[in-house]
């Protein structure tokens, strides 16, 4: 329709169109700092053209629809990163518990074996030359009780080393419990959504944005957990798979993850409904089982080792050595390993029953604390042909040499995580300078809309007033 009752017309659209143009503004600006938001922008495009005599007449403009500005790919590489990133940050946190669990920083002087590092290290050794010193003394009181209190000392590292690394275990157990426990709340988080974003968009026929935008950061929080795969929809839904198990399908939630006991204790992944073993390969709860069942469980065996065949050779010694009176047969140590070493409660109560001597009688010989104290220097077939320190030390440098890769490679992922962040934000991110740019825009747009409105209702009435 032409005339100025169509031109009226056309500024109503183009005020309705500006006016929602600086409502999604708005929109925008207000959602600048939340991390998971796209920003969006109104669509605009000349409305259909009437005919007329002289040809066809525009009728101005309409929005036509609400458009997140979203890049797929750059999303998609986010949610590997964050699994990847959800990996090592596990990986390091586990680790360093560990590390907390030996009492000692795992640097290069600690791995070196430097005498004045504290923990088990410093015990061995003093240990070794308590037993040195007695040599020295076979008769003396006071090195004897020296020498107690460093064993004792070092059967409490044991102790304490041991209890430290199985409560680790355990929490690592519960980590992957909990873990589990809250991928489970997301998967049924992003079959909701789904629904949701299924429902409005048939009802309305547009895009559910920000229902998408907050799919989005549930997918990627799910992702933190473990590795999944998703794959759009036509209903605007996405579907979940984990481990090659569709977890959701459209609204419906087909399975889940199960933390099962496998049988030695530790917790596991499988699918709960198909009962498929799921290899955990990225995400926090692959990293914290890898550390559970790798890293910490072959530290707390070797250390186990490390006090069994110390407990067996300074036995094996002892036990044939004499008493100051003469007494022989005793073990020095308790236990079988570093949960249960302890020292022998006989020689605690008189530590003239420490068997030094290596003749029966021979209260000044020091055969047997020789032999003791020379343990330091002997290599061992079953510690892999190494001595006591060299053998902690090589487990304390296998653990520090983990927590370095860790370290390291959790720093490269934080680096591309971050790239790919900024690259996202520079697609879908608010910029509120460019935002007030555009409300400028749309302000003067709005104003110059409705200048001609006057405009046009001021010529109505002058012929109406002609008619008159």
């Amino acid at each position: 329709m032409s005339g100025l009752f169509g031109t009226l017309g056309v500024m109503a659209r183009s005020l309705q169109t500006q006016q929602q143009a600086i409502a999604t503004t708005g929109h925008n600006i207000s959602n600048a700092n939340n991390p998971a938001y796209a920003r969006q922008r109104v669509a605009i495009q000349a409305s259909l053209p009437t005919p007329s005599p002289i040809g066809m007449m525009g009728t101005g403009v309409e929005a036509t629809a609400v458009v997140q500005i979203r890049n797929y790919l750059v999303d998609g590489q986010v949610q590997a990163e964050t699994s990847a990133l959800g990996y090592w940050e596990a990986q390091q946190q586990a680790l360093e518990y560990a590390q907390a669990s030996l009492g000692q920083s795992l640097n290069r002087t600690s791995a070196a074996g430097g005498a004045d590092q504290p923990g088990l290290a410093a015990g061995l050794t003093e240990l070794f030359n308590a037993f040195q010193s007695l040599s020295t003394n076979p008769t003396s009181t006071a090195e004897r009780q020296v020498l107690l209190m460093k064993a004792a000392n070092l059967a409490t590292q044991f102790n304490q080393i041991t209890q430290r690394l199985d409560g680790l275990w355990g929490t690592l157990n519960s980590t992957v419990s909990a873990g589990v426990t809250d991928a489970n709340r997301l998967i049924t988080d992003v079959a909701g959504l789904n629904e949701q974003i299924a429902a409005l968009e048939m009802r309305t026929g547009g895009v559910a944005n920000d229902l998408r935008d907050l799919r989005q950061q549930k997918v990627e929080e799910l992702a933190k957990f473990t590795k999944i795969d998703t794959a759009q929809q036509p209903n605007g839904a996405v579907n979940v798979t984990i481990g090659g198990v569709l977890m959701v399908s459209d609204q419906h939630v087909l399975d889940t993850l199960d933390g099962y006991d496998a049988g030695g204790g530790q917790i596991l992944l499988r699918a709960a409904n198909a009962g498929t073993a799921l290899p955990a390969t990225s995400g926090s709860l692959a990293a914290t089982i890898e550390v559970r069942d790798g890293t910490l469980a072959t530290l707390s065996t070797q250390i186990s080792e490390l006090a069994s065949r110390l407990i067996t050779t300074v036995n094996q010694i002892h036990t044939t050595g004499f008493s100051l009176t003469g007494t022989t047969g005793a073990a020095f140590f308790t236990g079988t390993d570093s949960r249960t070493i302890g020292i022998n409660s006989a020689l605690l109560d008189d530590p003239a029953r420490i068997q030094a001597s290596g003749t029966s009688g021979a209260v000044g010989d020091n055969q047997v604390a020789l032999a003791l104290a020379q343990l330091a220097q002997q290599s061992h077939a079953s510690l892999g042909n190494q001595t006591f320190s060299q053998r902690y030390h090589q487990s304390v440098a296998t653990l520090g040499q983990a927590l370095a890769t860790a370290n390291g490679r959790l720093a490269d992922e934080q680096v591309v995580h971050d790239m790919l962040a900024r690259q996202r934000a520079s697609i879908s991110g608010v910029s509120v300078e460019e935002e007030m740019t555009n409300l400028t825009t749309y302000q003067r747009a709005f104003e110059a809309s409705a200048r001609v409105m006057t405009v046009v209702d001021g010529l109505l009435e002058t012929l109406i007033n002609i008619k008159r």
